[in-house]
């Protein structure tokens, strides 16, 4: 095989929406929503078309498009026209990404002819409406069976982690480090699991629809950035109230192409004060991208979204939901994994981001004290933002400046003094790493931003709620024991005893077994097993990552893309000083007005 052939990067599978006759038909007209709940999705599959008796050959068909209700198929030219009312058998199979997660299965569906079509090449189009939704008809033949299955799964799940921790209380003075390492860590697990089960998202008040300006950075993102802000100006919210704000970060690409071509056709098709683009004059890093969105910003609420992420049209009027709470600082919504079926990796990943989000995200949501509002998604108040801009551009640790870890800075800056919730009917998916290269890449800069962020947080958290502050504190010692848990009970035992581990093993099964089947329950999709292979992933591979963190931790690397970041960080932060540091300490940009500093006492949670 040619080394470019070897260097080509895996192809994307997700499902593909059927672009609509409008640019957003989200927005809502005259008080509503003009879209249709009907979405279709191109999917190209061959399908056989049998009568109602299913005695005859098939007719072998393509089809164009798909959704619940129905299809549209390439009629063979060789075989006779069908008629509008004509009742069928269709047979065909939904592979996964070519429509959302748990709708792959095989299908056996009578359907009508509801309309006929011709293209200028003479190919007939047969537009067909199934006798029943695919929602209803997977409802009775595959979701339900999952989840009896996922119940199932969980019990046994459960009553082997309590049998197992019963030995290690047998056992505790056999290996008091490991034994109490593994009681502990059991504890910790499914207490998370129990409590995200009495999570519940505040329901959406359809007269509550404070301003918000979405704020996009980007860098280098030319292949997702137009997709990005078309499902951002394309939401089911006022558009009075609401705006887009792109901030491009010194890109070298074609990004900015996009950007203009998109803002030509919402200008042209929506409003000319719905989006706004922002050209950074060099890259100065994510932050400072964001900083100059929320300087321009015209509403009260952030909400700041990633470039490679793409927002469902519903997810701001869900994601401000929780701030009729007056006391509440920001939201963090929830993120799905947009190309989950590219490869095995992308597949573990999908089941890692839905149990962070709705089960250890949803967990910290029940004390109102979410301890990591996701880059992807999430919203904050922008005077809370504004008031802490300068130390959180600024930050250093140990002397050495913070040029990643952007999302739980600014999370440790709002947490300490006020509530950060989680809203789980807020969605968005995001693009995530399809190669190992740039996944264990992401994943080191995601500990040494964990370890730093985290070392912060502990100098607060004990004045949180009793219960949330312990599960932090348990939350952050079990990582950084966990190496020298596994090196113990994998290898100094059994070299010293001649036993092999199997009891540890099985725990960690256990453990992977019931956050698997927790996806399973919930999603219905055939993923599930994929948690497990996570699991054994992270033990063997993704947990080394984190001693190396310890002792790099000072390291600015962004790691998945070449920015200036990696190459100039000192001649970026004396630019950076002069944009955005006042010789009176206080923050502004390019003639902008300086905020309100953070030197006013903040208020009370």
């Amino acid at each position: 095989m040619a080394q470019s052939e070897v260097s080509q990067p895996p192809v994307e599978i997700y499902p593909r929406e059927k672009a609509d006759r409008r640019l957003a038909p989200n927005i809502p007209g005259r008080g509503k929503s003009r879209r249709s709940s009907d979405q279709r999705y191109a999917a190209e599959l061959q399908v056989s078309v049998y009568t109602a008796s299913e005695e005859t050959t098939p007719v072998r068909c393509f089809s164009e498009d798909l959704s619940a209700s129905g299809m549209l198929l390439h009629w063979p030219t060789d075989e006779p026209v069908p008629a509008v009312g004509d009742d069928y058998i269709l047979r065909f199979t939904m592979p996964p990404g070519v429509l959302p997660e748990g709708y792959e299965s095989r299908v056996r569906m009578p359907a009508q002819v509801a309309r006929l079509a011709s293209d200028e090449d003479g190919t007939t189009k047969v537009a067909v409406s199934f006798s029943r939704s695919i929602d209803k008809y997977l409802r009775l033949k595959k979701w339900l069976r999952l989840i009896a299955s996922a119940v199932l799964l969980i019990a046994l799940s459960v009553c082997a982690v309590v049998y197992m921790r019963q030995e290690s209380v047998f056992y505790f003075m056999f290996d008091v480090p490991v034994f109490l390492y593994g009681i502990v860590a059991s504890v910790f697990l499914v207490s998370r699991f129990a409590f995200s089960f009495f999570y519940s998202n505040v329901p959406v008040d359809e007269n509550f629809t404070p301003g918000v300006t979405i704020v996009i950075p980007c860098f280098n993102e030319e292949e997702w950035i137009a997709k990005t802000i078309r499902c951002a100006v394309n939401q089911d919210y006022p558009s009075e109230k609401l705006e887009v704000i792109l901030v491009d970060d010194g890109s070298t690409d074609k990004s900015m192409e996009e950007v203009r071509r998109v803002e030509k056709m919402i200008r042209k098709e929506i409003s000319d004060d719905k989006f706004f683009a922002i050209e950074q004059p060099r890259n100065m890093g994510k932050r400072h991208a964001l900083a100059a969105g929320a300087l321009r910003a015209k509403f009260d609420l952030l909400v700041f979204v990633d470039s490679d992420s793409f927002l469902e049209p519903d997810a701001v009027r869900e994601l401000v939901q929780p701030f009729r709470d007056p006391k509440m600082g920001a939201v963090s919504g929830r993120t799905e994994v947009q190309n989950k079926w590219t490869n095995a990796l992308t597949k573990m990943q999908a089941v890692r981001y839905y149990v962070a989000f709705r089960f250890m995200k949803a967990a910290e949501g029940v004390f109102d004290s979410v301890t990591c509002l996701s880059g992807p998604l999430a919203c904050y108040r922008k005077d809370l933002v504004l008031r802490y801009l300068s130390d959180w551009l600024n930050q250093k640790f140990f002397g050495y400046p913070a040029t990643f870890g952007d999302d739980r800075s600014l999370t440790n800056f709002i947490l300490a003094h006020h509530r950060t919730g989680y809203q789980d009917a807020a969605v968005c998916s995001t693009i995530v790493p399809s190669s190992m290269r740039t996944f264990f890449r992401q994943q080191m800069r995601w500990k040494r931003s964990w370890l730093r962020e985290t070392l912060r947080a502990s100098a607060f958290m004990w004045k949180k709620e009793p219960f949330m502050a312990l599960s932090f504190y348990i939350g952050f010692l079990l990582p950084v024991l966990a190496p020298l848990v596994v090196v113990r009970s994998m290898i100094v035992v059994p070299l010293e005893l001649g036993l092999f581990p199997y009891k540890y093993l099985m725990g960690i099964l256990t453990t992977s077994m019931l956050m698997s089947a927790s996806y399973l329950l919930f999603k219905r999709s055939n993923l599930w097993p994929y948690g497990i292979v996570f699991c054994a992933f992270y033990l063997f591979v993704l947990l080394w990552q984190l001693p190396v963190a310890v002792v790099t931790f000072w390291k600015s690397e962004w790691g998945t893309r070449n920015t200036a970041a990696d190459v100039a960080a000192q001649e970026k932060l004396r630019y950076e000083q002069q944009m955005f540091v006042m010789p009176d300490g206080e923050v502004g940009a390019e003639g902008n007005a300086a905020p309100e500093t953070h030197d006013s006492p903040p208020p009370k949670p």
